[in-house]
């Protein structure tokens, strides 16, 4: 599968042209200021496509760390800037699913099908309607039973694999949401993606048990898919009124170095939101601190891909309006 735009389908590709240089993508606007928020009128800095599909697993056995929320509008952030994703729902929580406002209910073709009844993976895939260039394939119930469905089968380890690489429609990003396990789900996606990308929170035990996962994707990567890496790190639900946020994140640098990314995910109202009304952060208030950390963290991301130096003095949108949504949670909360 390749990252051809112009390669003619069934969709129309909503974002043409040619790829961009080299001399394009290093011609990056100066960023702002630190703490400075970006109005919705600014033009924001270029985010440049990949020259092939990058396929990219986030995963962390550890659940409630933000996997689905980080995997949805990392997901937007891109295809807002002229990317075409997909994103693979495969937590039989469907949480990435409602998210993205797509139905998945049980009669719904789902990623299901596509692992289990070898249906293609274009037979399930549907467009986000508020994000031109977005799709997603969907999860169902079902999948809670394919865990045991899976073990039955032939090459059951890489079915996804095979499922995404007979897909024909053009993409510069494929995310696969993982479930908070480390079953043949989660295996598949390993199998399946080039790169991981592990969500970690910003809370004590944010490190507890991470140890499984890496050991998980070497032994994946050592018989079964030599070009998988842990390529990205993100920092969520980072509070800046605490002390211990900000020793897990140095413990976390420490322990990882250059795969954790400059840009943290700040606890946001607006984050947890936008679910409840089928949206990403990103269409539901494009303003918000936790539309914009994920905005710089998806550029973050693009600009590795190309191997351009991203400029950090961007990475920690922090402004009076993070404060004012951190202090309205906390009199919720009380």
């Amino acid at each position: 599968m390749r990252s051809d735009a112009n390669i003619a389908g069934p969709m129309t590709d909503p974002v043409p042209g040619p790829r961009p240089s080299d001399s394009e993508s290093m011609a990056v606007p100066g960023p702002l200021p630190m703490g400075e928020l970006v109005s919705r009128e600014t033009p924001p800095p270029p985010m440049p496509r990949p020259e092939q599909t990058r396929v990219m697993v986030v995963a962390n056995q550890k659940g409630g760390v933000g996997k689905t929320t980080t995997t949805v509008n990392l997901a937007a952030s891109l295809a807002l800037h002229g990317n075409r994703v997909l994103v693979i729902d495969l937590d039989p929580q469907g949480n990435a699913s409602t998210a993205l406002g797509i139905d998945h209910h049980a009669d719904v073709p789902s990623i299901y099908d596509v692992l289990v009844d070898n249906k293609q993976l274009s037979e399930v895939v549907q467009p986000v309607v508020d994000v031109e260039g977005l799709f997603c394939a969907p999860a169902t119930i079902d999948l809670a039973g394919a865990e045991i469905e899976l073990v039955s089968l032939v090459a059951r380890e890489s079915r996804l694999d095979r499922a995404i690489k007979s897909y024909e429609q053009p993409l510069d990003y494929i995310l696969i949401d993982c479930p908070p396990s480390l079953g043949l789900l989660t295996v598949n996606a390993l199998v399946a993606g080039a790169e991981v990308l592990i969500p970690i929170q910003c809370e004590y035990y944010a490190l507890e048990g991470l140890g499984q996962l890496l050991r998980n994707v070497e032994l994946v990567r050592g018989h079964l898919n030599p070009k998988l890496h842990v390529s990205t790190i993100l920092l969520t639900m980072y509070d800046g009124r605490t002390r211990l946020a900000s020793q897990v994140a140095e413990e976390v640098r420490s322990h990882f170095g250059h795969e954790v990314l400059r840009t943290s995910i700040p606890r946001s109202v607006r984050i947890s939101e936008a679910p409840s009304y089928g949206q990403t952060v990103l269409t539901y208030d494009p303003g918000s601190s936790g539309a914009l950390s994920y905005l710089e963290a998806a550029r973050e991301i693009a600009l590795r891909g190309i191997g351009v130096r991203y400029d950090g003095s961007r990475a920690h949108t922090v402004g009076r309006q993070q404060q004012q949504e951190q202090h309205s949670m906390s009199e919720g909360l009380q």
